[in-house]
């Protein structure tokens, strides 16, 4: 029996994908070369992040995603911990009090504080700091339970896949036909017909330290390298915990193709900016390091939809770093218009034949 879809990738989005499809009754089989969240899922923080995002299609997106996880992130670690954002030099803080005004506008709850009030929530916080915002929707979970999670009662198949038309895809096993193919294979999605870039992230771990970090806390400088398209390398400083007291310290950003290479001048510049924020961590000792890659769009928008090319075949990738945030309204979106209900959101933005993805 032929599945009603084809989901290439078995990542956060893919599995977005299929769970969104599964419910509206399509049968669906995904394929992955690999495991479910073996790549850029697994390298990930898990963030579900509204803080970083100004007013626009991304940010409507989110919120629509912010809404959706809590009933799908069952056993995922879900925690809704809340964002800091903090202004480290005298410089940031206007441009962080005007992009927390906008973000008001658009219905984020993007709470301004005083320092002393920063440092109630995050006691051991750098005192320095001369402007903060609270946001109370931001949220985490566990990346990898989270797929599997979305994935279960859904047919999986390990096999890679060199070939598409939309009706079919061609395995090194042999041809699966089907009704629809959904490209959702991340920062590899280049291979069938966007221009998607693979752009690399490094994540530092540290000993664990349950209880001395409470919130996602980030660097203002994060939201402009977020946006950001240039190919060196940008750090900014971002600290949070995990449930079992572990801190993650990030964030990288650095367009060289597939090189996983970890480079020591990235892992200080981490450290500094973390220390930096947060003082106490100079003497908390680094467990290990991992990286993976965000699939980079140009124009920093996610591409969800068919292609007009190639009847049958749609694309869902181009998240970047934002794939975990993003993956429940993603999936949504994507089953609203493959099924022809009304859309969650707006699609026009992220349409596949925009100039800049079209390959």
């Amino acid at each position: 029996m032929h599945p009603d879809v084809v989901v290439m990738g078995a990542g956060i989005i893919g599995a977005a994908c299929a769970q969104a499809l599964h419910a509206r009754g399509l049968s669906v089989l995904v394929i992955d070369r690999h495991g479910p969240a073996s790549g850029t899922s697994a390298a990930g923080e898990g963030n579900v992040l509204v803080s970083d995002k100004e007013p626009g299609p991304e940010l409507t997106l989110a919120r629509a995603s912010r809404a959706l996880w809590p009933a799908l992130a069952e056993n995922a670690e879900w925690e809704e911990k809340g964002g800091l954002v903090v202004a480290t030099t005298p410089e940031a803080a206007q441009p962080l009090h005007t992009f927390a005004a906008a973000q008001r506008k658009a219905g984020i709850d993007a709470c301004e504080i005083s320092t002393t009030e920063a440092l109630d929530h995050e006691p051991h916080l750098n005192p320095g700091i001369t402007a903060a915002v609270h946001y109370l929707e931001d949220a985490q979970l566990n990346p990898v339970k989270a797929t599997r999670t979305l994935l279960r009662g859904i047919k999986f198949h390990q096999t890679e896949v060199s070939t598409t038309d939309g009706r079919s895809v061609t395995t090194k096993h042999g041809v699966i036909s089907c009704g629809a193919v959904v490209n959702a294979t991340g920062p590899w999605a280049r291979t069938f017909g966007v221009n998607v870039l693979p752009r690399r992230g490094v994540v530092l771990v540290t000993t664990p330290i349950p209880g001395r970090i409470r919130h996602k806390v980030y660097d203002a400088d994060y939201v402009g390298a977020v946006a950001s398209g240039d190919a060196d390398l940008q750090t900014s400083g971002v600290v949070e915990s995990t449930q079992a007291g572990t801190v993650l310290i990030g964030s990288s950003r650095q367009r060289k193709g597939f090189d996983g290479t970890i480079e020591s001048r990235v892992l200080k510049a981490l450290a500094q900016k973390a220390i930096a924020m947060f003082p106490m961590l100079a003497e908390v000792p680094v467990m290990r390091a991992y990286g993976g890659f965000r699939p980079y769009a140009p124009d920093h928008l996610p591409i969800i939809g068919e292609d007009p090319r190639t009847p049958g075949l749609w694309h869902a990738t181009g998240h970047e770093g934002a794939g975990v945030g993003l993956a429940p309204a993603t999936g949504h979106l994507l089953a609203d218009l493959m099924t022809g209900a009304t859309p969650l959101t707006d699609p026009e933005p992220f349409r596949v034949d925009r100039p800049e993805v079209m390959v």
